[in-house]
């Protein structure tokens, strides 16, 4: 007799074990559930099976080849471009079918008496049997009715509660008869309980019901995937287990080695290949795969743990399930019903909550909380927070769903009834986040003052606005601002800054950190619901701070015209209505929001097309601005570009000539040419770790700071807020290029030739601390300075190294600076090949991709 396996199925339900495998190559006991039924069919004689496959079906052909490893003689029938459903694909191989024939379903444990029900089958005459079930909950399935004969009256395909008139299922196991299929069409999808046999029983065919005492499990979602795997173990279901019974209730593969110490409680079953280290504990109802390593004192309570993975020292499994290849690090806890997907990995101390599903190939962090699904993203962070605020893949990473919680998180961190301010850029990708987040804090009881679009140089100056009591309005707590990520055009930047609208310091961003991870959210009641308001006169109010700060007559009479490129990254409407203002023409180019954000390469097109129309028109200058107002490129007279540390140079030139013995802030890492420039000046100046938080801060604490920044993050000017401010920058510029009569390309010249390179090394996360012990032990200490990383200073010169570990990658980057072009690059070589030797000895002389980046 020939048996027909349906494994057509991509197993929705059972993701993420099914995202490379088909539903009936999912293993139960270590074998897939296809294999299972194998057994059964060869129990029963049945030994010609024909597989019908669609997902994936090579996976089931490599595994099974031709049968003859499992007894059997196995034909494959995929359906190429479409499912034809379960009755269409059994009548896409009639002709193979000339007799009576067994359909089985190919994602259920059963130990059905296959030859008694054919039997039954023949002594009815029936042309279709369907072997049915007596089930507690028989929502999920197609109810059945059969009169005294057995004769199937009625059925209903997954019924409503309302509509369940029997606790009799279909298991999706038949006995046909091959002229059955001749109500089926050719080569359209169809289905047996929605089209077969309902036509037959309005034909008068007859169609019985074989009602089975014997075990059956629907494999259709994970909860039944855990219970046949615990049923199999108890031996409530008759199959043939792959490993020799060591002892009663305890089955282990071959070659596997298991310490004496361990402590194994049954019924377990360990695979081939294995090895568990000492003092571990396994609990009854635990499945180990093949070649799985299990660390020491690792505790182990009904998991099911999948072939290759690997479990580190003291981890603590709960009736969870392990895919594989997956690494779980030493101390983690992945708790009940959770899943993770096959090759991810679980870093050090991480906790997977119960329920959680991680997809194959995903990253969770060291010490990382995870207690949502992780599914589009790549990783699963410990910190939510990064250089500058929670950035991930737009949609992906930062989701509606992740931006609630967030919303809710960093409202938790404040009062009850204080007010926030939110703001976004003009991308629809930022508005859908940024009602996201609004949701979230009016969820815990904080009101929103919601600025919509607007730049954040405006958002930023109206907190500190409030806060000053410069507005009618309540005084305002902190601020969120959500944009495109300067630096990533598929990403989203959420920047959270406080009542002087400054970034949050660290300590509040652990704070926010922890009552997202720990879900410590707080819930208003429903009077208490934060409210949400529109504040009007945003603009006015900037604008009148702008115009206080400005030699507003110097600009009148300037006749100046100036090219502002938006590179399609912020609104063209501020500056050039600033500027109107005062009497200066402003040409504005690529204002446009209709096209995405650019990459880089795209960005720099736009630069070199920017100093041609700068040529052309004979403008003063050009700018390009992006970071939604924050950072800009200059572009002098000739169409030259002024970027980076030349910008930084020239912004310092320009501001400590108009307030000489003034102070700059800049980061560690900017060059010399700072202070070659103060001291021309009688200037001072100052550096900062470098983040934009320590600028900020620095800049608003000390007193005499003119000027703050760099080229690459922008420049404060602590007069007007605490932020970046691209649009003041450049109506500042203005005023000092008419007020000190020199054109852009002039004072450029003017500018220490001062020579300064990076280089960027890979380090890894866990030899960072180390290098940077070791750079601090090899140098005198009247050598380095410790602001951030480790500076080595050369006697008596500017000239000076750092190493500067990054704060979101594992790498480190090395910056040199110097008078000697020839100085700078042999520093460059000398402290690259230390740091290189130094990380290979960490990693215990592993040859690690350390090429620069």
């Amino acid at each position: 007799m020939r048996a027909v396996l349906m494994a057509g199925g991509s197993g929705t339900r059972l993701r993420p074990l099914t995202c490379d495998l088909p539903k009936p190559m999912v293993p139960i006991l270590n074998r897939p559930i296809a294999e299972h039924i194998l057994n059964l069919l060869t129990r029963h004689d049945i030994t010609e099976v024909i597989a019908t496959v669609h997902y994936l079906p090579d996976v089931m052909r490599d595994y099974f080849q031709d049968g003859k490893d499992f007894g059997v003689q196995m034909t494959y029938a995929v359906e190429e471009e479409q499912p034809l459903g379960t009755a269409g694909c059994v009548k896409n191989v009639e002709d193979l079918l000339d007799d009576t024939f067994v359909v089985i379903s190919g994602d259920a444990i059963t130990d059905f008496d296959l030859k008694e029900a054919i039997a039954f089958h023949r002594e009815k005459g029936s042309k279709a049997t369907l072997v049915l079930k007596h089930v507690p909950n028989p929502i999920e399935f197609g109810v059945v009715i059969t009169d005294e004969q057995q004769r199937i009256v009625r059925f209903l395909e997954k019924p409503s509660a309302s509509e369940i008139f029997s606790d009799t299922v279909n298991t999706g196991t038949y006995i046909l008869e091959p002229e059955v299929l001749q109500y089926l069409p050719q080569n359209q999808e169809c289905d047996f309980s929605k089209d077969l046999f309902p036509t037959l029983l309005d034909k008068g065919e007859p169609l019985y019901g074989y009602i089975a005492e014997a075990y059956w499990c629907d494999v259709g979602h994970l909860e039944a995937y855990r219970e046949a795997q615990y049923d199999a173990l108890n031996r409530k279901v008759q199959m043939t287990y792959p490993y020799e019974e060591r002892e009663s209730g305890v089955w282990v593969g071959q070659n596997s080695f298991i310490d004496d110490s361990v402590k194994i409680k049954a019924p377990v079953l360990i695979g081939e290949n294995c090895r568990i280290g000492p003092r571990t504990n396994i609990e009854p109802g635990t499945v180990i795969g093949d070649n799985v390593t299990i660390g020491a004192d690792a505790d182990l309570k009904r998991p099911i743990i999948w072939n290759g993975a690997i479990i580190g020292d003291e981890v603590h499994l709960r009736a969870c399930t392990i895919c594989r290849g997956t690494r779980v690090d030493r101390r983690a806890h992945i708790l009940e019903g959770a899943v993770v997907g096959p090759l991810s990995t679980i870093g050090e101390e991480a906790q997977i909550s119960p329920g959680v599903r991680i997809w194959p190939s995903k990253k969770v962090e060291s010490g990382a909380i995870l207690n949502m699904n992780l599914i589009w993203g790549q990783t699963a962070r410990r910190n939510l927070f990064g250089q500058r605020g929670v950035s991930g893949l737009a949609n992906i990473d930062i989701t509606p769903e992740f931006a609630v919680k967030l919303g809710a998180a960093y409202g938790s961190s404040l009062k009850q009834g204080e007010q926030v301010v939110v703001s976004r850029d003009q991308r629809s990708i930022s508005r859908m986040v940024s009602r996201s987040l609004i949701a979230g804090i009016m969820s815990v009881g904080v009101n929103v003052q919601n600025l919509q679009a607007t730049a954040i140089p405006l958002s930023r100056s109206f907190a500190r606005a409030s806060r000053n009591g410069m507005t009618s309005r309540p005084t305002i707590a902190g601020g969120i601002h959500v944009r495109i990520h300067p630096d990533r055009s598929d990403s989203i930047l959420i920047e959270f800054f406080d009542a002087n609208g400054i970034n949050i310091t660290k300590s509040k961003e652990k704070k926010i950190e922890g009552a997202y991870f720990k879900e410590d959210l707080r819930r208003a009641q429903i009077a208490e619901i934060g409210d949400m308001t529109y504040p009007s006169q945003v603009l006015e109010m900037y604008s009148t701070g702008f115009e206080k700060l400005l030699n507003v007559e110097a600009i009148r009479h300037s006749n100046s015209k100036i090219v502002i490129d938006y590179a399609y990254a912020v609104s063209g409407a501020i500056l050039p209505m600033l500027l109107a203002k005062f009497g200066s023409d402003a040409v504005v180019l690529n204002a446009s929001l209709n096209q995405m954000a650019l990459a880089n390469e795209e960005r720099e097109t736009l630069l070199t097309q920017l100093g041609q129309v700068v040529e052309a028109l004979r403008a003063n200058f050009g700018a390009q601005v992006s970071a939604n107002g924050e950072q800009f490129i200059l572009v002098d007279e000739s169409g030259l570009p002024i970027r980076a540390e030349q910008l930084t140079a020239f912004m310092v030139n320009m501001i400590l000539t108009a307030h000489p013995r003034g102070t700059v802030v800049v980061p560690v890492h900017t060059s010399s040419a700072v202070e070659q420039i103060a001291r021309r000046h009688d200037g001072q100046v100052i550096r900062t770790k470098a983040n934009p938080t320590a600028l900020m801060e620095a800049c608003h604490t000390n007193p005499n700071v003119v000027l703050g920044g760099s080229g690459e993050m922008g420049f404060i000017f602590p007069q007007l807020h605490p932020g970046f401010d691209a649009m003041f920058s450049i109506a500042k510029l203005i005023e000092m290029e008419t007020l000190q009569g020199r054109s852009l390309g002039q004072i450029r010249a003017e500018l220490p030739r001062v020579y300064h390179r990076c280089q960027t090394i890979r380090c890894p996360w866990t030899a960072k601390g180390a290098l940077m012990r070791h750079m601090v032990e090899t140098h005198s200490a009247d050598r380095i300075e410790l602001t951030d990383g480790v500076k080595v200073c050369e006697p008596q010169s500017d000239n000076w190294v750092l190493v500067l570990p990054d704060a979101g990658e594992p790498v480190v980057h090395i910056f040199a600076n110097g008078d000697d072009r020839d100085w700078v690059d042999q520093i460059l070589l000398d402290y690259r090949s230390r740091i290189q030797k130094f990380v290979e000895q960490q990693q215990g002389g592993q040859n690690l991709p350390l090429d620069e980046i």
